[in-house]
């Protein structure tokens, strides 16, 4: 893998995060004049293939400041879309300004309920560690040059401490049990023998102070560990546990509710007499979980406005995600609602195939929502796109290193958008996979990452950028947390 240069926006994202951080640790936040997230070049959308469960319609998003206009040529409103990788950032300052005004403050989780957490205070060492002098392996404990006089009783992990050995005495020790005050060494199983009359011999020269782990070897009591910030991974449970923690402050999980909209959907059974099987519905929260989230609920609403319009006003989350219901159509219910409960539209359409009709509208000072597209790789780019930054920012992960791979075979591109193609890693190349199609999950079922394909698309052997997918990374989202 070739890691990617630096990129303009790398320290941006690492402030994001140490700012995040540092909202969490106040008592409480504020949101500012300054602090207001810039909105986006007025956005609209252009042709693709449809991004509804089942409809054809295309959407005509309008900002809620174009609201009164005439609608725009297809052309016009495709050229004002926000740009990939723009959606992307603005996804993170809005969530960043969210943070900011919910004053959200740490939580203290037992350790069997932090894993996938960022450390909201620095991991300092409460004990030495180890906090006694312990045998590094199972022998003996000698004193003094050889031989040894065995003592019968022998010294186990988890008793207090024995009594101290004389020259020319040695006492049988397992692995982690505590050393005898005056040893000289550990001496291995395999590397000591006795003698008919019980004496213990060593086959291999001895040193000082050999197989003894040393009180306070690792850290002391008090030393820095971890900084804030650290993703709590299973390792890292360990050594929190090792130097005395049961609980660790943590910046909370963002709380999402997601919205599954149409009526077209069925939860069992096969599709029959223009009735469909929900992707979305299963394939969601447990998405949502990896990227750090914590769902609430999964609502189904079928196309009820009314419905919908509660479902927003009443939600507790900080991000509201919903499928389906972007575009324009008569069931379209996203956008009307929006208006009427005063959101602010950040993302209106983006630049990027599959998904181009998702939004993101921010309803309150420290609640958002991401439209998906109703098509399920649609969805699926909605959620890379604009959900992942931004509960990223939220739960205050840092942003995962960029990097490049070349493509095998050339990835055909879109004349003026991002393209987003699932791909398989296969050694020193990425290979992209058919099924791409946005009503389609065969392909990205069988990937372990997206490529990001550019305009105007990419050649054989040429670099793409890559974006893992939770599962396929060797960290902590494959817990699924």
């Amino acid at each position: 893998m070739t890691p990617r240069g630096t990129r303009a926006d790398e320290d941006a994202e690492d402030l994001d995060v140490e700012e995040v951080l540092a909202l969490v640790n106040e008592d409480n936040g504020h949101h500012t004049p300054g602090d207001h997230v810039p909105a986006p070049t007025p956005p609209a959308t252009g042709p693709d293939q449809p991004d509804r469960h089942t409809s054809n319609r295309h959407t005509s998003n309008r900002r809620a400041s174009d609201r009164h206009q005439p609608d725009q040529p297809t052309s016009d409103r495709h050229h004002k879309a926000t740009p990939w990788p723009e959606a992307r950032e603005i996804a993170a300052r809005a969530a960043l300004a969210a943070a900011r005004a919910a004053g959200r403050a740490p939580v203290s989780v037992p350790l069997d309920a932090a894993l996938g957490l960022a450390l909201a205070a620095p991991l300092t060492a409460l004990t030495d560690l180890p906090s006694f002098d312990t045998s590094a392996m199972d022998g003996w404990a000698i004193a003094g040059p050889g031989p040894w006089a065995v003592r019968e009783e022998g010294v186990l992990a988890g008793h207090g401490e024995p009594e101290p050995l004389t020259d020319g005495e040695a006492v049988r020790i397992a692995t982690g049990a505590r050393i005898p005050p005056d040893t000289t060494a550990v001496l291995r199983s395999e590397h000591g023998r006795t003698d008919s009359k019980g004496q213990l011999h060593a086959t291999r020269e001895v040193q000082p102070g050999q197989d003894i782990r040393p009180r306070g070897q690792e850290c002391r009591n008090g030393d820095h560990l971890l900084a804030v910030g650290t993703l709590v991974t299973p390792a890292v449970l360990g050594l929190a546990a090792a130097a005395g923690y049961d609980t660790l402050s943590a910046v909370p999980r963002p709380r999402v509710e997601v919205l599954v909209l149409g009526d077209e959907l069925l939860t069992k059974g096969l599709p029959h007499d223009g009735l469909i099987r929900d992707a979305l519905g299963p394939m969601l929260p447990p998405w949502l979980r990896a990227l750090g989230a914590e769902v609430t609920a999964v609502r189904r609403l079928g196309d009820d406005a009314k419905a919908l319009h509660k479902a927003l006003t009443t939600s507790r989350a900080d991000l509201i995600v919903t499928t389906g219901g972007t575009a324009a159509g008569p069931v379209d219910h996203v956008h009307p609602t929006l208006r009427r409960i005063g959101a602010e539209l950040l993302v209106d359409s983006v630049k990027v195939r599959p998904g181009h009709p998702m939004l993101l509208a921010r309803i309150k000072e420290h609640q958002h929502l991401v439209g998906l597209p109703g098509n399920p790789l649609a969805a699926v780019s909605g959620l890379l796109t604009l959900a992942e930054p931004l509960l990223r920012t939220l739960a205050a992960r840092p942003a995962p290193e960029p990097y490049t791979l070349p493509l095998r075979d050339a990835a055909h591109g879109h004349p003026y958008d991002t393209r987003l193609i699932p791909v398989v890693l296969r050694g020193d190349h990425a290979v992209p996979l058919h099924y791409h199609g946005p009503a389609m999950l065969r392909g990205m079922a069988a990937a372990d990452a997206v490529a990001v394909v550019p305009p105007g698309g990419i050649r054989a052997g040429q670099e793409a950028e890559l974006l893992d997918l939770p599962w396929a990374l060797a960290g902590i989202e494959v817990c699924f947390t």
